[in-house]
């Protein structure tokens, strides 16, 4: 029996599975549903045609495809790749909703209103030899990333990551991620950095940073570490070229809520213990597949929507429908909120084929979400311009 092509075609098999159909619960099955499923779900042509294309090509030149169970496999194999061309069409799917997302959010006449050397970086051809061929290849060339650097007294905890073009450009905007990991595990260097390259390959200045994890420290130590960072920023990132005073924040998951959060406490000193005179403001948030509810202890001032006022930034909001670990509604309820109190812009891109993590990789989805990112980023960074040219 093709033992090693029979485990192959089952995993992928059983991927795909979880792609279309992931799993909430019991928990055991729905860790497996998680950790496969989002790697078809984003990887859906590398399951195809390494995964099952190679494995089957060789399993019939070896000459192993001779036995009933061996004819069961391939037959599996052809079930299995035709899951893989609808798990593909959904992320497709998903592309065309965050177009859309972008243009309620801004307006159908968004384009008008950015500034011209601002709209001429916004139209990108898709990145197929990367989707297809080297999606977990994240890096640049043309970007260097300057590792560990030290902005709080909490050892690695406190450590910053700072990647920028290598030509390090003036005035460069900043944007500034937090990892996820349920606020107790993960690491800087491991989401979102298919944005974070694409964003220094266009002149950022993008910082990604560890902070204090539980159980040892609760909230608002991580806002507080946010916060530091915020201001490690406006001290230093000129170095690389940026212009402090345009900030991003953003994050993934469990540093989605921490995102929201420091958009919506900017300069509260409640959250700056010892560095209260601090400018901690921002431009713009970008929230992904974030916790939007109340933190571990269930205090409602740890909730983002506790601290929406008329005055809250733009916010741009993608979240999966897929999403068994934070419900899709969280994501639908913060938005609804901010857009009803908030008079600034709010982008909501809802994927319907979307797991949580889906920022991990150089996918049809997260290369869309990039897209509308950076949109996002030009229409608000115009409007930054529009009200400093009013002001003069």
């Amino acid at each position: 029996m093709p033992v090693g092509y029979m485990f192959t075609v089952f995993c992928v098999a059983v991927g795909t599975l979880f792609a279309l159909a992931p799993v909430r619960r019991p928990q055991p099955i729905s860790t497996v549903s998680y950790f496969l499923g989002l790697a078809v779900n984003e990887l859906p042509f590398f399951a195809g045609i390494y995964w099952l294309g190679i494995s089957t090509t060789l399993a019939f030149a070896e000459g192993d495809i001779d036995s009933p169970i061996a004819w069961a496999t391939v037959a599996l194999a052809a079930a299995a790749a035709l899951g893989l061309v609808v798990v593909a069409y959904q992320g497709w799917r998903d592309r065309s909703a965050i177009e859309r997302a972008v243009v309620d959010g801004l307006g159908a006449d968004w384009r008008t209103t950015i500034d011209a050397d601002l709209a001429a970086g916004l139209h990108h051809r898709l990145p197929w030899a990367r989707i297809l061929f080297l999606p977990f290849f994240r890096r640049r060339p043309d970007v260097r990333r300057v590792a560990d650097l030290s902005y709080g007294d909490a050892g690695r905890r406190n450590l910053l990551d700072v990647y920028h073009h290598r030509s390090t450009p003036t005035g460069a905007p900043i944007l500034i991620h937090m990892h996820g990991g349920h606020y107790d595990s993960g690491h800087k260097n491991s989401q979102s950095l298919p944005l974070l390259y694409r964003l220094a390959g266009h002149g950022w200045v993008c910082i990604s940073a560890n902070y204090r994890l539980r159980p040892q420290y609760q909230h608002p130590d991580h806002l507080i570490d946010f916060k530091k960072v915020i201001a490690w920023a406006r001290e230093h990132a000129h170095e690389y070229g940026a212009d402090p005073s345009t900030v991003f924040v953003a994050g993934s998951s469990a540093g989605g809520h921490m995102a929201a959060l420091a958009a919506l406490t900017q300069n509260d000193p409640a959250y700056q213990p010892g560095f209260a005179d601090a400018d901690t403001s921002v431009s713009a948030a970008v929230l992904l597949n974030g916790w939007y509810r109340t933190y571990f202890d269930n205090s409602p001032e740890s909730a983002p929507a506790y601290h929406i006022t008329a005055d809250a930034p733009p916010f741009f909001l993608a979240h999966g429908g897929k999403d068994t670990l934070v419900p899709l509604s969280h994501a639908r309820e913060l938005a609804d909120h901010l857009r009803r109190v908030s008079t600034a812009p709010v982008v909501y891109a809802e994927m319907k084929g979307a797991h949580h993590a889906f920022d991990l990789y150089h996918s049809l989805r997260f290369e869309a979400v990039v897209d509308a990112i950076e949109a996002f980023a030009a229409r608000v960074r115009s409007r930054e311009r529009a009200g400093q040219r009013e002001a003069r």
